[in-house]
This record gives C-alpha cells, structure tokens and sequence, in this order.
C-alpha cells in the first residue's frame, strides 16, 4: 500500500506541474530588470502539452535567461494533452503550441489557407519507456505476446511509435496482446502499482519512480527501438508567423541555444539549471531521468524539422490507421527560422 500512495504521489505532483506550466526563471527576471530592457520585452504566450524532463532544452533556455535575452517574455501553460494545446493555438489563447507534429496535419483541413506550421523540432525519439514487473535482462519484444500492456490514447504519438515498434517486431497490437486504452495518461503507473497490467508504457517520472519503489522494472526504450521520430516541434498559425517573423526567429533563437546548452554539458550539469522547473522532484531523480534521455540522444543538434523526418511520421499516421490525407511538407514545416538560429 505504501509503494501505491508513493507512486499515486508522484502522479499527482506531475499533474499538478502539468496544470501550473513552466516556472518563471528568476535569472530572467533579474538579467531583464539590470539590463533596463523589462518594458521592452513583448509577450508570447506557449502552451506546451505536458511539463516533462523530456523538454530539458526548452527549461534551459527558460532558467539560463535566453528568452528575455531574445526580448521575450514568456507565459508558458500547460494543456495536459495535444488536443488542448492545439484549441489554445486555433483560438488564439496561446501564440505557440509545443506538441506532436502529428496534431498539425489533424487540422489541416480545418484551417485552409492558415495552416498550423511547424516552426522547430524539438525531440528527434519518443520519450516513453516498457515497464515490466520484473527485470527482463534479455527482453524481445515477442515477450508481450499473449500479456496484458497499459498503453496510450488511440490516436496518440505514443500510442502509434508502440504499435509502430511492434508491427516492426511481427507483432500484431490488435490480436497478439491486450492494450488497455482506457486509463488516462497520467494515471498509468499508479494503475500498474495497484495490479493492472503485465507492462506499462510510461512516460518520465512514472517510469523512474515505479523502479525506485520496486514496483517496475525498465526493460525497453521506445526512443531507441523506434529510431529518429519527430516527435514533439513548435508551431503556430501560418498568420502569426508571417505577422511576427521577428518574435518567431528570436523565439527559435532562444530554443537553439538550449539545445546548444544540453549538446555540451552533462546531464548532471543539465539536472541542475532545470531542476527549479520541477521542484517536487528530487535532484537524483532528475539526473536519472536526463541522462536516460540524453544517452538516447533524445535531442536534436538543431532545430529544423527535416522533410524526410515528416514523411516518417506520416508513414507512423498511415500505418496506424489515423491519416485521411498525404499532407505536404512545404504547407506545414517551414525551416527558415531554425536554420537561421542554427547558423547564428
């Protein structure tokens, strides 16, 4: 019982950081304030789809100052899910959206003639983990045949890289395993600590922290056995990008030199600027959790969202069965401000 109140802890602080977003970095403030630029700074509002060590980058560019450097003042919310995060970018509440590219081309023929683009790439793996319940040095995936897997939204990127990875490993997701759809995102490890479940995918902290308690056991990487996805990017209306070319590029900018930062420090280096941005996690957690993305090379060197990365994703669309249309590249990926950031 104590191992399930942990674990639902643990749950219920990351949903409280997914609701309260990214944290004001006190570094910006006080480099904007001495730096007599405070009334200069122009607003953007990002609403990015889960608070996760899985954005390291984005934090570092938060707490070592690079966005008020840039003449932004960021508001970042959380919307715990795409689908929220796309509605706050279509209404107009939220400037930037951060969230699977794959939201984009859902719309597409929502918003004709003011598509949602996609600026920058973030991530280049997935970010979640298969948990099992006892440690599996030699895991295959053909283990999961015949066992019961909690898995993700239907529709979802990490549903689809899943079943992406098992129909890789001639396995069929509908008829050699029960996948359980029915728990929400945040409430998987909890649910896997109380019993349910053979595997769960899992998502940081919920992977860390069933291990910790000895409640899991991480067995495969989802990042690694899918290979390079683009899996989360930055995008805005076609119109707000063209009304702030400016705001745009000083916002890849302030982006570019995150992933500048975490290319080129350790992952205790990188736990440390960012661990104000999660202070319900411990700072051995945090470690443990950076440097499992950081050896799978989770970040990309710079920020363009290559074609070829597109075409991959739309293929994981198709094979899932969740893509209407081919969409093309040049109406929802526009590289212009992340190579400028990337040559800077």
């Amino acid at each position: 019982m104590k191992k399930i109140l942990s674990v639902l802890l643990a749950v219920t602080l990351c949903a409280s950081m997914c609701l309260t977003g990214c944290q004001k970095s006190e570094k910006s403030e006080k480099d904007s304030k001495d730096s007599g630029t405070e009334k200069e700074l122009v607003d953007v509002k990002l609403n990015e789809v889960a608070h996760s060590i899985f954005y390291a980058p984005q934090y570092v560019a938060i707490e070592e100052g690079y966005f008020t450097k840039e003449g932004i003042r960021l508001e970042c919310v959380t919307g715990f899910g795409a689908d929220k995060t796309m509605t706050a970018v279509l209404s107009g509440e939220a400037d930037i959206g951060f969230m699977g590219s794959e939201s984009s081309i859902y719309v597409y023929s929502q918003n004709p003639g003011d598509y949602i683009v996609n600026f920058a790439q973030l991530t280049q793996r997935a970010g979640n983990f298969l948990v099992a319940r006892e440690p599996m040095e030699n895991f295959q995936w053909a283990d999961l045949r015949g066992s019961s897997v909690l898995g993700g939204r239907k529709g979802s990127m990490p549903q689809m890289v899943f079943e992406y990875i098992l129909k890789k490993n001639n396995l069929n997701p509908e008829t050699d395993m029960d996948i359980d759809q029915s728990i929400d995102f945040g409430s998987t490890a909890a649910a896997f600590s109380g019993g349910q479940g053979d595997f769960t995918v899992e998502f940081e902290p919920g992977a860390t922290t069933l291990e910790r308690e000895g409640v899991g056991y991480v067995v495969a990487s989802l990042g690694v056995d899918s290979g390079y996805v683009p899996y989360t990017a930055y995008s805005a209306k076609q119109s707000f990008i063209e009304e702030n070319p400016e705001l745009i590029q000083g916002f890849t900018n302030a982006l570019q030199k995150g992933m500048d930062y975490v290319q080129n420090h350790t992952p205790e280096e990188i736990a440390q600027v960012i661990a104000p941005q999660f202070e319900e996690t411990d700072l051995e957690d945090i470690t443990t959790i950076v440097t499992r993305y950081y050896e799978q090379d989770t970040w990309k060197e710079n920020l363009i969202f290559e074609e070829d990365s597109f075409t991959l994703l739309q293929d994981i669309l198709d094979e899932a069965g969740e893509l209407e249309q081919r969409v093309p590249y040049e109406d929802l990926v526009t590289v212009e401000f992340a190579q400028k950031a990337a040559d800077r």
